[in-house]
């Protein structure tokens, strides 16, 4: 009997002390000045909930941070959620009593009601360790700084106020790109050409673009890849070829294959996007119409690379002035021409209408000029405003229809001049005619710029 008393006089005692739970935001929680509490402070007195139903409660805690959860269980479950803790060295805390929320059923933390940021709980320590957690400010920041964990969320976000205020074209992306198939090697289109092919020929596509006159510049290339399904040779020349010995092989393929969960074949098409941009942005332009109106005034054609750009201009039209030359729309073609670029329609409407494809046996994927006309035509016929956006060169100065800078270098390539049959051949026309042979417009749909 005297050895056992003897071995629990030696055996280190437990007490009761606080742990942080979240830290607070206030520099005097860390500085360990005022009355405020500290993780490690031993706990001596606990007094729970208020009026004739409070429970107060001394050391030794009979069950230990055990037997406090269950006087802070009581309370919360009466709805007295108030507490009062004194530690040693006289300082206290007064807080509300809270669900742990990571710590399962029936515990309990101190939310502080000094700074609701500070929330703190029992534990069952020995002496020599509060002192290890009290330690010295250093030390406590220390050890919160490698607990700290930065948090993430969703915040809502205006998208259609930003959509419609901060694009200089409201609603519609300023990215233009062309995508580039690998060229079919096969009627089947079973093989391919390399990745290197393709990017050469989206280069060759780019640099045609920029000798014609059109004010594109390149801004980057990337790989995109296409699922589609194949089978027979094709699926057992690329399925097999998935090892990781192959795939060097894989760098330069633009057919590769794949068996998903089902057995199905699928192959993936590494085709090339191009992004480019207009030299100097894009200008908007509105053509307004008014009664009377038989004739635009221009006429539109069609580059090989796809892209729809102004090919004529009506000049002497003094007496009765075309829409072309009320909207400023003749002294821009005027600028390009003597800049030697092309006047390119980059969208209709805010509706984009360049170009945007290249199949894999390599034709254009573009708009065409009949379709335009016919959209065009019923714009005149109802009397509806025409909104253009075209490709510029340079930066507009001041009325950015009428005041354009002229170039800074000599024109490298010489357009033709417009000859005068096409004023000659412009002809008055009843409205009442169909929009379809309208003859105030001369859309040549053919790979180059075509004068009529």
């Amino acid at each position: 009997m005297e050895q056992e008393e003897g071995r629990r006089k030696k055996e280190p005692a437990v007490v009761v002390v606080l742990e942080c739970v979240a830290g607070s935001s206030k520099a005097e929680e860390w500085g360990g000045g005022g009355d405020v509490v500290q993780e490690g402070d031993v706990v001596e007195a606990v007094r729970v909930g208020l009026g004739s139903g409070a429970e107060s409660l001394d050391p030794p805690f009979k069950g230990g941070r055990a037997g406090l959860h269950k006087a802070l269980h009581k309370a919360f479950k009466r709805g007295d959620t108030s507490v009062e803790v004194r530690v040693r060295g006289g300082r206290g805390l007064q807080a509300c009593i809270l669900p742990h929320p990571g710590g399962g059923r029936k515990q309990y933390v101190l939310r502080s009601l000094h700074d609701p940021n500070y929330v703190l709980g029992f534990g069952d320590r020995l002496e020599s360790e509060c002192l290890v957690l009290q330690g010295t400010r250093g030390t406590r920041v220390a050890s919160a700084l490698s607990k700290a964990q930065l948090q993430d969320g969703y915040v809502a976000y205006p998208w259609e106020k930003k959509m419609r205020d901060s694009l200089r074209i409201p609603n519609s992306s300023c990215h233009l790109s062309m995508l580039v198939l690998p060229k079919a090697l096969d009627m089947n289109a079973c093989r391919y050409e390399s990745f290197e092919d393709t990017l050469a020929r989206a280069s060759a596509w780019l640099y045609s673009s920029q000798d014609s006159g059109i004010p594109v510049e390149f801004i980057n290339v990337q790989s995109e890849a296409l699922l589609t399904k194949i089978s027979g040779e094709t699926a057992s020349a690329t399925v097999n070829s998935g090892s990781l010995s192959d795939m060097s092989n894989l760098v330069n393929a633009t057919l590769y294959g794949f068996e998903d969960y089902h057995g199905v074949d699928i192959g993936v098409v590494k085709a090339a996007r191009l992004w480019y941009s207009s030299t100097a942005g894009e200008i908007p332009l509105e053509i307004l119409l008014q009664e009377g109106d038989t004739r635009l005034g221009f006429a539109v054609s069609r580059t090989e690379e796809g892209f729809i750009y102004i090919s004529s201009v009506v000049d002497d039209d003094e007496d009765n002035e075309a829409p072309s030359t009320r909207s400023g729309l003749r002294d821009l073609f005027r600028r390009a021409k003597e800049a030697s670029k092309l006047l390119i329609i980059s969208r209709v409407s805010n509706e984009k209408v360049l170009p945007w494809m290249i199949s894999s046996s390599g034709a254009v994927r573009c708009f065409d000029t009949i379709s335009l006309s016919q959209k065009l035509s019923l714009h005149r016929l109802a009397l509806h405003p025409i909104q253009l956006h075209l490709l510029m060169w340079e930066k507009p100065v001041g009325l950015a229809q009428s005041i354009i800078f002229p170039p800074k270098l000599p024109p490298q390539l010489l357009l033709p001049q417009v000859p005068q049959n096409i004023i000659e051949s412009i002809e008055p026309l009843d409205v009442e005619e169909d929009y379809v042979g309208d003859q105030s417009f001369r859309f040549v749909d053919s790979p180059v710029s075509s004068w009529v």
